[in-house]
């Protein structure tokens, strides 16, 4: 997939553990793993929102484009 996702950085920059994003977030531990280890298929906005108000960061700080060049 072209779409990497980057929370596992920014939850050692912020030193937060996945369980306590849980908390603050308030979206399931299983939920976040998925997308932390680039497995969903889809992210809401509200959850990206309150993900990036609870690390205080921009969207562009967890989900980043990288071309599949084997796709062309």
């Amino acid at each position: 997939m072209a779409i990497n996702v980057k929370l596992d950085r920014m939850l050692l920059e912020r030193r937060m553990s996945l369980t306590e994003l849980s908390d603050q977030v308030g979206v399931t531990i299983a939920n976040l793993s998925i997308l932390k280890t680039g497995k969903a298929k889809a992210v809401r906005f509200s959850t990206l929102e309150a993900i990036c108000q609870t690390l205080n960061c921009q969207p562009g700080d967890i989900l980043e484009y990288e071309p599949d060049d084997s796709a062309a």
